[in-house]
């Protein structure tokens, strides 16, 4: 009969879980970040207005 620990993935499985979740965010707040300093102010003014 194995343990809970035999079932428990190691450190390098957590870290990539971890990276998998980070690295899309991060790029997703770039990109936002990119998107608010270059838009133009027309596709600004839509954006507020939900469109």
């Amino acid at each position: 009969m194995q343990t809970l620990l035999d079932w428990i993935p190691g450190w390098v499985v957590f870290f990539n879980a971890l990276l998998a979740f980070v690295i899309p965010v991060f790029i997703y707040l770039i990109n936002k970040k990119l998107h608010d300093l270059g838009d133009p102010e027309w596709k600004k003014l839509n954006d507020k207005k939900g469109r």
